[in-house]
Order: C-alpha cells, then sequence, then structure tokens
C-alpha cells in the first residue's frame, strides 16, 4: 500500500512539473490605427511549426513546452509580417502595420511549402480575400484576367478558362486546377469547368496562379499553368456572412430584346467550438440572361479543318453559319436532277448545265438564340466539418456539389442542361504531413448538342430523303421545285430566242445561259418550298419538337448520358524536422476514372464502363546557401498511366537574393500530359464528321484491314502511329523587387519547346463515304516564347496603380499545321485604386483597363480572326466598419464594346451591378 502511495505521488509531482512548463501564450492584434481587430492572423513561434491564427475577435492562445524567452511571428495577408520577443506569459497585444506591397503574402503552390510571394523561385500570381472584395470584376474568377501573364476564355457567363502562355481554349487540358487539393475536373470531360463547380466567393481565401509548365509537383496536365483556390477555415473565420449582388446586363438589346437582370446571392456561416471542433455551410446563387454566341459568319469545313468564305443564307445554297446549327448537313444534289431527267428525257437540256460541278446543298439552320436557353444559371453548395485531434493533427469532412446551365465550345457548342458536378473529400492534415481521399461525381443532366440537336429536329419534322416518301422529302422537293423555276426561264428564253430569228441551237444556249444566270434566284425559291412546314422557333410546335429530339440519346438525339467518376488518393510528407540538410518533401497519388456516357460519348457500352488508373509519385529537395543569398531546389516526378508508358518529369530552380526583398529566379521546368479521355475514347458524330479518339480501337471501327482511309492533311494514305503523351521544357529568369518600400517590379522572359503535340487529324473513308477526326501526335516539335513586366506603385493617402505588360508567340510552327495556340501577342492591364479615401476611410474605388492585340482562333468548332479589344471595369464602394460589411456600385466592360476571345464564342457585354456584403471585411 505504501509503495501505491508513493508511485501515485511521482506521478503527480510528474505531471504537476510537466504542466509548469506548458505556456499559454494570449493576446490580441489589431490594425496598426486600432480601427479593426484582424482575422486570420498567423502567429507562429519562430523556426518552429507551432503555431495558431486570430479568431474573429483578433484573440490568439498558443500552448508550447519551450521555454522563455522566444520570438513570435505574426503574420497576415495585406499586412506587414512583425516579429515580438516574449518574456513572460502575460497578455501580448500587437498592432500590424498595412502592407504597402504585397511582399509578405504567403502562397503555397510554388514549391508546395508555405513561403513569401517575393521568396517563390517560379512564376505565381496571387489574388487574396481582401483584393476581392474591392475588385471591380463580379466574380473573384474574373479577377484572373488582370493578371499578369494569364489569359480568360469564356464560353459563357458562367463557363471561364483560365490559362497561361499560351494554348488558351475553353476548357483547358493543359491546365490544372486544384481546390482545397482536390482535382477540380469533371472526369468526362478530363478538365476542369471553370468556376462552375469551385467555391463560393464568400469562402474564398486566396487563390494563386502558377504560370507555364508545374507538371513536376502537381502531375499531368500542367502544361500551361496551375491553379490553386483555397477556401477559408472555420477556425479562423466564423461568423455569418451573406452577399447579395444585382445588376443588369444586355442594356442595348443588341443580342437581346430587352436589358436582362443579373443576379448573384451567396452566404456563409462558420461556427468554431473551443477551438476544437468547427463547421461551416455556403451556397451561391447566379443567375442570367447569357450572352449570345451570333456569328453567322459562312464556314467551310472538312472535319476540324476549316475557313470563313463569303457567303450567306440567301447567296450560298450551301451555307453553314458558325452559330447557326443544322446546317452541317450537305447533299450534292445531282443524283437527285439525274433521277428527274430519267424520269422525264425533256428536262435534260435544262439539267445538263448543272452537272459538270457538284451542287452542294445544305439543309436551312437554326440560330443559337433559337435552341440554347437563354437562362444560365449556377447553384453551389458546399460544407465543411473540422475536427482537432491535437494541436496539430486535424481531420476534416468536406462536400462541395453544384448544378446549373451553361454552355461550353469544343467541337461544337455542348449545352450543359442541369449538369450536377459534386465533389466528396475526407483529410488527415499536420504541419508535416497531410493525407486525402476524394471523388468526384458527374451527371450531365439534360446536356445535349447544339450540333446534333437541329439536325435531328430537321430530320423529325421533314427527313432529309425518305426511300418510302419521296415526294415528302426535303431534298426531292428541293430538287423538283428548282428545276419547276428553271424549267419556266429556259422555256421562256427559249422560245424569246426562236422568236427574235435565233436558230434552234443558238436558243438553246442563250436558254441555258438564263438559267445559269438565275441559279441563286432559283435556289432561295426552292428552299422556300422545301421549308414549308417548317416549326417556327418559340411556337408550341418547335418545343415539341426540339424537346423531344434533344432528350433521346445519342446517337438517334442530341442528349448526353454522362455519368462518370474519379476517385483519388493522395498524402504527402515534409521531411525536413528529420533531414537537417535540407528541407525535403515526398508524395505520392493514385486516381482512378470511370467513364460512363453509356455508348452516347465515349465506346463505352451500357452497364459496362471504361476504366483506368493513373499513380504518381514526386520528391522535392530545397538547399538555402551562401547565408540564405542562394536558395536551391531539384524535384522531380514519375507518373504512369495505363494507356501509356511511364512519364518522368523533373524541375530545378534557383532563388538569388541580390538585396533584402529582391530576389532573380532561375528556373528550368518540364511538363506533359497524356491524352484526355475524349482523345482516347470519344465516338462521337458531330453532322459533318465523326470524331474518334486516337487508340488502337479506331482502326476496328474505321474497318482499316477493308477499307481504303485517306489522310486528308497530305492526301496520302493513312497510317496509324501509337499515341504518346505530349511533353514539353521551359526555361525561364526572372526577377522580382521592392523599392524603397512603394515600388514593386516583377519581370520574367521564358523559351519553351513542345513534343508529340497532340491534336486532331481528317481522315476520309472511301468505302463509307465519310470523314473521321482522329487524334494523333505531331512530328513538328513547335516552340513558344515570351515575356511579361509588372509594375506595382503605392502612392500616398492608399492611393495605388499597377501595370503590367505581357507577350506570348508561338514559332517554328509549319504551314498548315493547327497549333490551337490562340493567344494574341501582346496583351496589358492597367489599374488606378484606393482602399480608404479621407479621414475615415470608408471610401473606396477600383478601375482596372485591359487590352490585347488581334490574333487567330484555331479551335475545333472553327476557326477565324479575333479582333483586338480594350475593356475598363469600375467600383466605388462605401465601407461600415463596424459590422465589417461593404456597399458597392460596379460594372464590367463599363462602355459595354461588345468583344468575344475565342472564335465561335459569345460576345461580351457591359455587367452593371450593385452589391451589399454583410460582414465580408
Amino acid at each position: 500500500m505504501k509503495n501505491i502511495i508513493k508511485m501515485l505521488m511521482m506521478v503527480l509531482i510528474i505531471n504537476t512539473s510537466l504542466f509548469a512548463q506548458q505556456h499559454s501564450l494570449t493576446g490580441k492584434v489589431l490594425r496598426l490605427d486600432a480601427t479593426e481587430v484582424l482575422v486570420g492572423v498567423t502567429v507562429t513561434i519562430k523556426g518552429t511549426t507551432e503555431a495558431t491564427m486570430t479568431d474573429d475577435k483578433g484573440f490568439f492562445k498558443l500552448k508550447t513546452n519551450r521555454n522563455l524567452p522566444l520570438t513570435l511571428v505574426f503574420s497576415s495577408s495585406g499586412f506587414e509580417t512583425k516579429e515580438v520577443d516574449i518574456q513572460s506569459t502575460s497578455d501580448i497585444n500587437i498592432s500590424l502595420n498595412p502592407a504597402i506591397l504585397p511582399i509578405e503574402e504567403i502562397v503555397i503552390g510554388g514549391n508546395r511549402i508555405a513561403t513569401r510571394l517575393i521568396d517563390v523561385p517560379v512564376t505565381v500570381e496571387r489574388i487574396g480575400a481582401r483584393q476581392i472584395v474591392n475588385a471591380p470584376a463580379s466574380s473573384y474568377y474574373d479577377m484572373a484576367a488582370n493578371l499578369k501573364g494569364v489569359d480568360l476564355t469564356t464560353s459563357s457567363l458562367t463557363f471561364k478558362t483560365i490559362s497561361t502562355r499560351g494554348f488558351n481554349g475553353s476548357g483547358s487540358s493543359r491546365v490544372n486546377q486544384l481546390v482545397d487539393g482536390m482535382d477540380n475536373q469533371a472526369p468526362g470531360l478530363n478538365f476542369f469547368v471553370g468556376n462552375f463547380m469551385g467555391l463560393t466567393e464568400l469562402d474564398v481565401d486566396n487563390m494563386e496562379i502558377l504560370s507555364g509548365a508545374s507538371s513536376a509537383l502537381y502531375g499531368p496536365g500542367g502544361m500551361n499553368g496551375t491553379v490553386l483556390i483555397n477556401s477559408k477555415s472555420p477556425f479562423t473565420y466564423p461568423g455569418f456572412s451573406v452577399q447579395v449582388k444585382q445588376g443588369v446586363m444586355n442594356v442595348d438589346k443588341s443580342q437581346r430584346d430587352k436589358a436582362t437582370p443579373f443576379y448573384d446571392y451567396s452566404f456563409r456561416w462558420a461556427e468554431s467550438f473551443k477551438n476544437k471542433f468547427a463547421f461551416k455551410i455556403g451556397g451561391q446563387y447566379i443567375k442570367a440572361t447569357d450572352w449570345l454566341a451570333h456569328d453567322s459568319s459562312n464556314y467551310q469545313r472538312t472535319g476540324t479543318i476549316g475557313k470563313v468564305v463569303p457567303g450567306t443564307r440567301q447567296s450560298d445554297p450551301n451555307y453553314d453559319g458558325v452559330n447557326v446549327y443544322g446546317d452541317e448537313i450537305s447533299v450534292d444534289i445531282r443524283p437527285f436532277l439525274q433521277g428527274a431527267g430519267n424520269a422525264n428525257p425533256q428536262l435534260g437540256p435544262i439539267i445538263s448545265p448543272f452537272l459538270s460541278d457538284p451542287q452542294n446543298i445544305s439543309r436551312t439552320g437554326f440560330h443559337e438564340k433559337d435552341i440554347i436557353d437563354p437562362e444560365t444559371k449556377n447553384m453551389k453548395l458546399s460544407g465543411a466539418f473540422h475536427y482537432k485531434f491535437t494541436d496539430k493533427l486535424e481531420g476534416i469532412l468536406a462536400g462541395y456539389w453544384a448544378t446549373g446551365n451553361s454552355v461550353y465550345t469544343g467541337n461544337n457548342r455542348y449545352v450543359l442542361k442541369d449538369i450536377k458536378l459534386g465533389q466528396y473529400k475526407v483529410e488527415l492534415k499536420h504541419p508535416n504531413w497531410f493525407i486525402r481521399s476524394f471523388t468526384t461525381q458527374e451527371n450531365a443532366g439534360e446536356a445535349y448538342s447544339a450540333t446534333l440537336t437541329p439536325i435531328f429536329l430537321n430530320e423529325a419534322w421533314k427527313r432529309s430523303f425518305d426511300p418510302n416518301n419521296i415526294a415528302g422529302s426535303w431534298y426531292p422537293q428541293y430538287t423538283q421545285a428548282f428545276l419547276t423555276q428553271a424549267a419556266a426561264v429556259f422555256q421562256k428564253e427559249f422560245m424569246d430566242a426562236l422568236n427574235a430569228g435565233q436558230s434552234q441551237q443558238q436558243a438553246m444556249t442563250a436558254a441555258q445561259n438564263a438559267i445559269l444566270n438565275n441559279a441563286q434566284q432559283f435556289h432561295v425559291g426552292a428552299r422556300a418550298f422545301a421549308d414549308q412546314g417548317r416549326p417556327v422557333p418559340g411556337t408550341a410546335e418547335f418545343n415539341q419538337i426540339f424537346d423531344a429530339v434533344r432528350k433521346v440519346p445519342i446517337p438517334k438525339g442530341g442528349l448526353f448520358v454522362e455519368k462518370s467518376q474519379l476517385w483519388m488518393t493522395e498524402g504527402q510528407y515534409n521531411l525536413s524536422h528529420l533531414v537537417k540538410v535540407a528541407d525535403v518533401i515526398v508524395g505520392a497519388n493514385i486516381k482512378k476514372y470511370i467513364l460512363n456516357s453509356e455508348g452516347t460519348l465515349f465506346i463505352d457500352k451500357p452497364g459496362n464502363p471504361i476504366t483506368f488508373n493513373e499513380v504518381g509519385a514526386y520528391a522535392q529537395v530545397t538547399k538555402k546557401l551562401l547565408n540564405d543569398v542562394l536558395t536551391l531546389s531539384a524535384s522531380g516526378r514519375y507518373d504512369k498511366n495505363e494507356d501509356f508508358k511511364g512519364q518522368f518529369t523533373p524541375r530545378a530552380t534557383a532563388l538569388i537574393k541580390v538585396a533584402k526583398n529582391n530576389n532573380i529566379r532561375i528556373s528550368y521546368q518540364t511538363a506533359y500530359r497524356f491524352a484526355t479521355t475524349q482523345q482516347k475514347y470519344i465516338n462521337l458524330n458531330v453532322g459533318e464528321y465523326t470524331l474518334l479518339g486516337g487508340l488502337p480501337w479506331i482502326m476496328d471501327t474505321m474497318n482499316a484491314k477493308s477499307n481504303t482511309i485517306i489522310d486528308l492533311g497530305t492526301m496520302q494514305p493513312f497510317v496509324y502511329d501509337e499515341l504518346k503523351p505530349e511533353n514539353m521544357r521551359s526555361f525561364e529568369i526572372g526577377y522580382k523587387g521592392a523599392i524603397a518600400d512603394k515600388l514593386l517590379i516583377d519581370v520574367y522572359a521564358y523559351t519553351g519547346k513542345y513534343e508529340n503535340f497532340l491534336g486532331r487529324n481528317a481522315v476520309y473513308v472511301v468505302e463509307l463515304n465519310k470523314v473521321f477526326s482522329t487524334v494523333l501526335n505531331s512530328n513538328t516539335n513547335v516552340k513558344t516564347h515570351g515575356y511579361g513586366l509588372g509594375i506595382e506603385y503605392a502612392l500616398p493617402s492608399n492611393f495605388k496603380v499597377f501595370f503590367n505588360g505581357y507577350s506570348d508567340e508561338l514559332t517554328d510552327v509549319p504551314q498548315g499545321f493547327q497549333s490551337y495556340f490562340n493567344t494574341p501577342k501582346y496583351r496589358a492591364n492597367a489599374g488606378f485604386s484606393n482602399t480608404g479615401l479621407g479621414k475615415s476611410k470608408r471610401i473606396g474605388f477600383n478601375l482596372v483597363w485591359r487590352w490585347q492585340d488581334a490574333f487567330t482562333w484555331d479551335g475545333e468548332l472553327a476557326n477565324g480572326a479575333i479582333p483586338a479589344f480594350h475593356t475598363i471595369d469600375g467600383q466605388v464602394n462605401y465601407k461600415f466598419p463596424k459590422i465589417k460589411s461593404m456597399i458597392k456600385i460596379g460594372a464590367t466592360n463599363l462602355l459595354n464594346s461588345y468583344y468575344k476571345n475565342g472564335f465561335g464564342n459569345p460576345e461580351i457585354g457591359g455587367l452593371y451591378y450593385a452589391s451589399f456584403g454583410f460582414n465580408i471585411l
């Protein structure tokens, strides 16, 4: 008994001693002028990973077993970092000075570890929560268009695609986007759908954009950038926030019959309990009448190759409008003419002048406004539970779900009607490591092809040719009406010539010349006759037929059945606390794709989806030398996709400190991408041709063993070659520095080389009389180079100006090669702003000007010229500091000068809005 009492006393003494050694550091952080408490300030014990954050009242509490004195580091986006020596555990009251320049902002993306923005060894652009609040853009995602070296392609108000250093497009397979660490791609598309499935605006903490090659750390696809979007922690940002934004679009009625409203409502609610358990929920709803793609230019195409040619629906019988759909069906009517001549030999002299050349006639199409619901909408819901098992180990269970209507431009305009996307993850994270598993679930809803649906609509109201009802078929009716008009003119001219004393042969020649000269008039009349009974857009008859065909799955209708999935597990470990000679991180991941289109998009069958796996691993070593003057890093990644050989991508960087907050950066980077799911498995008829993937199965589809296949690019027999991953190498040098704490300069130049370029090629199968578009690697190696300059200058009284100018160019491109570079050579933007005018500092404003040069667009839908344009965005605001709220009035494209940034994409006009945000500052 005495021994037990002694043991209990010893345990009590030991525990008392341990508790006596633990210190609880508490305090409050304010803005320097004490006008507001600062939320989300990171408080770190210098030289350690022990850290905490201030709560919604500016308070912090940090427990440590380390002996005093020690140094605390206080850092927050938009404020200068401050170090404070701590001698005792008494309350610590700290004030932070607003940063004049954004040199202290912390980014993760540059090398997967927390680094000051000015110290990142590669080019990274960052948008923080404070910038979002003060931006004139209608959404935080649109702000990317005003960053140095970044382009934004608009397919719809709710579908925008970020890219850097060229190869812009609607839905980019050369850019990765990660939301809270999750690959944000839609698995069936194999690329991210803009911000459709992203974060709600009130939940965005920051967005980082890595320019150029980034596969070495973030995996396949990062050839032209990686976008990292991170949400706010409920521990750091508790409370209820709401934002109401309403506006007006289409004010000049050039696209729609009247001005149309714009709605954007969002909320966020988060709570933390004893800094142990926290949750958050959020939602956002956007609704508007979308911008309209209405280019009626006449387009001549063969597969994905084509050009704009003269002609209109009235002047060209074979007219095919860029944004007119259903007119892709074209038939040479000479067999119908010959059939009529065989039935009535007396028509021979009338028909013969039209038999020497093809008489290609297209069906009458429908404009985009007639077949796409103008209402675009996007509803996002998200939620998360956070639990701290210890001060350093946190568990997260999160879900992100989105639905709505949008439009994306690929090989045609795809209408994403009632599409649903969800991402769900579970994660454990520690200052030194994390492991997460997530899934992406995609349901295309009632998505349909804007090209195929009108084709089937035309066939539904009147067949092009029905052997069981020839007289009621469109092309026979067209031919009959054409010949009826031609016969009347022929007869009149023939008799007039005879009556004028000409010989019978002379009269015949005169009559035939007359019908040739009046052929255009005959075509117009023939179309009007064949189009009798054509349903009028907007009528009940039209809607009934249209809805019927768009709800029938491909290949018999326009509906996509798409319920694909992505499953992924990944982890990372920072070994820096174990390896003292350098900072070392390692990581690995595994992905599983399940493609389920029931044969409407891919070569899968109902109940038998396509599955394939992808694995990857990476490592990075970073070493500081010469008293931190030189920082070197080297990283490498290996990935293996089941359909391709493994790929290794190295990266090396150097950061040279030439003075305080002045650095030179040098990097060599590599990147690659596997062919996308569609480039491997697609089998889709888009009207004039059929899209195929690039794997060996396509040879069976075209029956290559028996059929003759001609490469339309070379007019030689088609030879299949094994598909390989596309890869690139890039070298960059740059400088970033702060001068006199007022001027920030960022300049870079780069060069890159692309090999095994993935693209499409048109082939013709003689026996089938069909054109197919297949995926292949180009033997041509193309090069890119570019440069950029960014200047930011802080003026007195919170005024600030900035300027960005940048250029990207593709070289060594053979004549006729389709690169899809789609990038103007020169772009620039500039801004003038103030975040707090006057004594109260409650009034703010922001003006941004943007310009880009003209360029030629290569697209799978169409190729054409994009004119140069410039826009002005602006906003003024008034703040209510006590309730952390703001009223804002703003406009994007203030002058309402319509422009488009992709051929076949909509023209974008002015959007004018007013908003009120509660608890957003």
